[in-house]
Formats: C-alpha cells, structure tokens, sequence
C-alpha cells in the first residue's frame, strides 16, 4: 500500500517465511497470508465453535466465526484511519482464534485443566500450531507457510510473552510461559520480549471492541439483560439513554442496534485519535521501534478504558455468568474432560489421530495430540464423539 505511514509494515521488507515462494504478480506477501488463511480448514471450523451462545441457542448469535469477521472489519477499518497496512491487519485478525476449542472460553479452560500436568493449554500457542503444524494441505510443507510478521501477530497481539530479561510477561507473570513456545517453527526469531506491529495491536484492539458490542447485542435477543439494565452501567448507559431520548417509540430490537452501532463506533474512533497521538508521542519512524516502543500504542483512552472494563464487569456477572449460560458451560467444561480422559486411556482417536496415538512414546506426546485433537473440534463434531464414545448427550438446556 503506497500510502502507508513509515512506522506501517511494509510486505516488501517481510522477513519472509520458511518454505520460500515466488513473487506473486498480483498480491502481496501479507494478502498471501489472507488468502490462505480463508480458504484454510481452520477458519471454516470457526463457522461451527461457540463464542458466547451455543448454536442450539438460536440461529442468530455470533459464532467464533462471524466473530471474526467483525474483528477483521474493525481492524481494517481503524487500520486505514492510522494509514497501516490493512492487509497484515486483516490477516491477524481472520486467524487470531484459530487455537480455540470448541464451547468456547469453557472449553479452553477444560482443556488446560486436562493439559496442566503436560504444560497447559494456551489458545495462542495453539493457534501456532494450527498455522505452522497442523493444517495439512499443501504438496511442498505442513502448515500454511505464513510471513514472520503474521506469526509474530498471532502470537503477540496481546502483547509479549516475556521480559527483556527472559522472565514471563503479563498474564504470564502469573501463569508462567505456556507449554509449546520452543515447537514453534519461523523463519527467524519471533522476539518473545518486544511488542508487536501496530497491525497485530489494531487486531487486537477490534477483538475487544468487537466481544464488548455484540456480548451487549446478544444478551439482550436472549433476553438475559434489557437495555434499562444498562442505564446505570459505564460507557454503555449514557449511550442507551441516549438512544431511548431520541427512539422512544421504535421496537426493542431496533433500540437495541441503534446501541450496539454507537459502542463501535465511539469505540473505534476514540481508538483512532488515542493511538494516532501515542504515535506522535512515541515517535516512532518504522514498524522497528514500535515493536522496541516499551508498550502498546494502540489503545482506548484512559477515560474510555475505565468506561470498557466497568462495562466488562457487568458483562461478566450479569452474562457469562448467568445460570441459563453457565448450565451449558458446565456440561461443555464435563464434556471436553471426558473426551480427554477416554482418549488418553484408549488412544481409539479417529483416523490418523489414532495412528500418531497410538505410536506417540511418551504421555506428555499422547497428551500434546489430544489436545491438538480436540482444540481442532467444532461443537456438533465433540458432541458426536462423545455420543460415539460414552453412548450419551449431555443435555446443554
């Protein structure tokens, strides 16, 4: 993109990736990326994997898929303003939830429970996985061959991983570094202590605008929460007062949209001049000294920060918590262990699955392929497993 501002990723200077490819007459190497993570099977799995709401609760929830089709639309949009490369962006956002299980965040945190004697689980690391081991498709390589600076984007759009001295990072410090960091295959180092380009930061920023504003929207067609219950909550009440002032007489559902459109948009364009100024403060000249910048320049101002995380707060007592959710969260949490367990004492995985079982050497091995396994679900198909397995269907209602 000729118009990109110098502290942009520029596909020319990519650091490459590992299995070289000729130039392509008509696309660049970051529209590369795209493509092959669209018409990977990954990202059709995500049609069928649980963001908030299962699929048998209605047609109409986000899925993790159209999930990621509104963080992509969100990051390429605040990518333009900030005159950054809307394709590395884009490619971020499409792949950046590759590693999730199916059942959503319920799933993950079985499946780490499951893993903890072998390393744990980490969504990140797994979606690593998928991009650099697991998709199968191609004659020449495993995985799907992406550049450096997609890599770093998947793994570090949330920030580093560890300190400059080594020592986790973040979410980290308290974790400790996920199993699998040293199984990642790059063209060259993906500098676990530095911070990502503004690509993978704008990536990550629309997932957290996206989940905030369609949380809002799905829990209120599920009837969980009404937009009274939102007058008094940060960021969201001012705004459904306003709309109820000025639509008093429209349908919910309409009151509704017209709430959850605001949320982007303040959202996107209070991200749009946080981050433009942080630039101009950080004086960054090249995607180089963003990523030595010492901390994350894409961001929400402090005033809509705090705004987002009260409510974030709300969402999480009132939502994710909710009994009519957590019933489903806990047989999906029952579910995943149960398959975990069968498979590790049988090895009767499917296909080759059950081959690379049955030789692996070690638990740990046989536990890193189960997971891969099982990370690689949709929804109906762990459902259908555990039928096959166990003769049962748990009762999601």
């Amino acid at each position: 993109m000729s118009d990109t501002a110098v502290y942009a990723s520029k596909p020319e200077h990519s650091l490459g990736r590992i299995d070289g490819a000729g130039p392509s007459p008509t696309r660049s190497e970051f529209q590369r990326d795209r493509d092959r993570i669209i018409h990977s099977t990954a990202f059709r799995r995500l049609q069928h994997k649980t963001q908030v709401f299962f699929e048998h609760d209605g047609n109409h929830f986000r899925n993790r898929l159209t999930h990621t089709l509104e963080v992509s639309q969100m990051a390429r949009s605040m990518a333009r303003a900030l005159h950054l490369n809307e394709d590395l962006a884009e490619a971020i956002a499409l792949s950046h939830d590759f590693g999730h299980t199916p059942f959503g965040h319920a799933g993950e945190r079985a499946l780490h429970a499951a893993m903890a004697p072998y390393g744990g689980f980490d969504h990140n690391i797994q979606a690593m996985r998928v991009v650099t081991r697991l998709e199968n498709r191609y004659a020449e390589h495993d995985g799907l061959n992406l550049t450096w600076e997609t890599l770093e984007g998947i793994l570090k759009h949330n920030g580093p991983l560890t300190n400059r001295d080594g020592t986790p990072y973040g979410k980290y410090a308290e974790e400790g570094l996920p199993a699998g960091l040293d199984d990642i295959a790059a063209c060259a180092d993906l500098r676990l202590s530095s911070f990502a380009s503004l690509e993978a930061q704008t990536a990550a920023i629309a997932d957290d605008i996206a989940y905030n504003a369609h949380d809002v929207d799905d829990a209120l067609r599920a009837g969980l929460i009404t937009l009274t219950d939102l007058l008094d909550v940060p960021f969201a009440g001012p705004i459904v007062r306003e709309v109820l002032d000025r639509y008093p007489d429209i349908v919910p559902k309409r009151q509704a949209h017209e709430v959850q459109r605001r949320l982007i948009t303040r959202s996107i364009e209070d991200v749009i001049s946080t981050t433009a100024a942080n630039i101009d403060v950080a004086g960054v000249t090249s995607a180089e000294d963003v990523r030595m910048a010492g901390r994350t320049l894409v961001a929400f101002s402090p005033q809509l920060a705090a705004a987002v995380d009260g409510l974030k707060s709300f969402l999480f007592a009132r939502v994710y918590r909710h009994e009519s959710v957590m019933v489903s969260v806990r047989n999906s949490e029952q579910l995943v262990l149960d398959l975990f367990a069968r498979y590790f004492d049988s090895r009767d995985l499917p296909g080759r699955w059950g081959v690379a079982a049955r030789a692996a050497r070690t638990d740990s091995e046989l536990a890193r392929i189960i997971a891969d396994f099982i990370a690689g679900m949709t929804d109906p198909y762990a459902l259908a497993e555990h039928a096959r397995l166990f003769d049962a269907r748990p009762e999601f209602r």
